[in-house]
This record gives structure tokens, sequence and C-alpha cells, in this order.
């Protein structure tokens, strides 16, 4: 991939950092390794601090070894990535096929430079974050602390249509969207936490034919919970009544949905 635009010199080496939020399902800061060869800047290593799936790539213009960061055990991926450029920067880079510019390496100056890029990271990692603000729904129906909003969304810029589920809580005050569900006819996805991760999942259309339908089907199971924690938001989980959440799904969100739904078909 490109080289970040944000760089700090650090001898034989430098450092780019590029907040990635173009992709789908996951979005966080990616920090490369870069060394000049042959008058051209080569991507020794990277380092992709994701939300989900935090791993990073060795040689990915040779070899593109890839591994995970295993959050359970590293904690924070940006921390854990700081530690190992400091402690073992030049191992990496040997390993990843560089031996020469391994050699180089000045520890000192190297950890100079990671104290600079440190709050310039993490800074990016706050300001940089894709998030999403949805309407709450032409109608909203309450279910304890859980609302739920409907609303048919038809947008000409995507070249898309559907119905819009907006799941909702009361978060510090506040009136948040903690799920999203856009059934669109052409590209219908999800959300997770659009103010806070903005998880976005695309249904497979050959599997998902119907994703109102599957959606409906979730909250009747009893997935709600496990999605809302999912979010971000285990104060919602554990106020939720969830006996009073199924008979609203039953008598007023899935009929009212449906309703929607069939009023504007083509």
């Amino acid at each position: 991939m490109k080289i970040g635009g944000t760089q700090i010199e650090a001898g034989v080496v430098k450092f780019a950092l590029e907040y990635r939020k173009d992709l789908h399902a996951d979005q966080g800061l990616c920090i490369q390794v870069v060394t000049e060869i042959d008058g051209k800047d080569v991507e020794v290593l990277r380092l992709d601090c994701f939300d989900q799936t935090p791993h990073y790539h060795y040689g990915p213009e040779n070899k593109n070894e890839r591994l995970d960061m295993d959050k359970t055990t590293a904690g924070n991926p940006i921390g854990w990535t700081l530690q190992q450029l400091r402690n073992s920067l030049p191992a990496m880079v040997r390993r990843a096929g560089y031996e020469d510019v391994a050699a180089k390496i000045d520890t000192g100056l190297v950890a100079k430079k990671l104290d600079e890029l440190e709050p310039i990271a993490r800074e990016m990692a706050l300001t940089k974050r894709r998030t999403i603000t949805h309407n709450r729904g032409d109608e909203v129906i309450q279910a304890g602390n859980v609302k739920f909003g409907l609303e048919f969304r038809d947008i000409a810029a995507l070249n898309d249509r559907g119905l819009a589920i907006h799941v909702l809580s009361d978060v510090a005050g506040q009136e948040i969207e903690i799920l999203a569900f856009d059934c669109f006819e052409n590209k219908p996805h999800y959300h997770y936490g659009p103010r806070n991760k903005d998880i976005q999942i695309f249904w497979d259309t050959t599997l998902v034919p119907d994703p109102l339908r599957w959606t409906l089907d979730r909250f009747k199971e009893g997935r709600l919970s496990a999605m809302i924690q999912r979010a971000g938001y285990p104060g919602v989980v554990a106020e939720m009544d969830t006996a009073l959440i199924a008979s609203v799904l039953e008598k007023e969100v899935e009929p009212k949905a449906l309703a929607t739904q069939a009023a504007n078909a083509k």
C-alpha cells in the first residue's frame, strides 16, 4: 500500500503513519517502517493497529508474512506496536528480509523518534476515527431502555433504497444510535456502534436474500443483547427488559417494518 503521509525520519529507516477508514468492517492506525532502496521508498514492516483484527506484516513488498496481534494479551494495539518497535526493531527488520538495513539501525535514535511519534499516533487514532450519524427514524417505538426507529431510505447518491431499523438508547443523557440495519436493495449492510466503532458488515445476498427478515429473526432469537454488547454498550445491555422487548418486537416493530417495506416496494 502507499506510504503514509505523516513521516518521521529515524536514520536508515523512517516511520510513516496513516489512519485507514476505507475498510468496511474495521478501521485504525497503520504504522509503517520504511527504508530507501535504489532511490525508492520500500515498506519493510507494516503494523495495522485496527479495532477488530489488528495485525502486522513482515516485508509487505517481498515475503508479506502476516501475523495477528492478540488483543487479549497485547492490550492496546498502538501501545503494543510501539513497544515492539522500541525493543525489537532490528530483529523484525532482519526477519522481513532486510539484513543490511537492520545492521545500520541506530536504536538510540529510534527510541527518541518513537517518543516523538507516540503522541501523534495516539492523536490520529482519536481524531480521525470514522463515525456515522443517521436519522433516528420516522417512527420510533419504545421498548424499555431500547428504542427502534423505522425509516424507509431512498438514497439517490448511492443508487440504493430500503428499510432502515435504528436501534437507539439514551447514553449519558443523550440519545445514541447503537445499532443500524440498512436493509437496502443493492448493498444491504448493518453497523455496530455507528457513533463509536462503526463496524460495518455487508450481507451476502446469496445466503441472505431478505435482509429485513434476517434482522427481525435475529431480534426474535434474542441476539440483540449480544449485538449491543459488541457495539460497545454493556450498560445498555444490563438494563434491558428482554420480555418487554420481545413483546414490542412481535406486536409493533415487526408488523410495522414489514408494512413499511411493502408500501415502498417497486
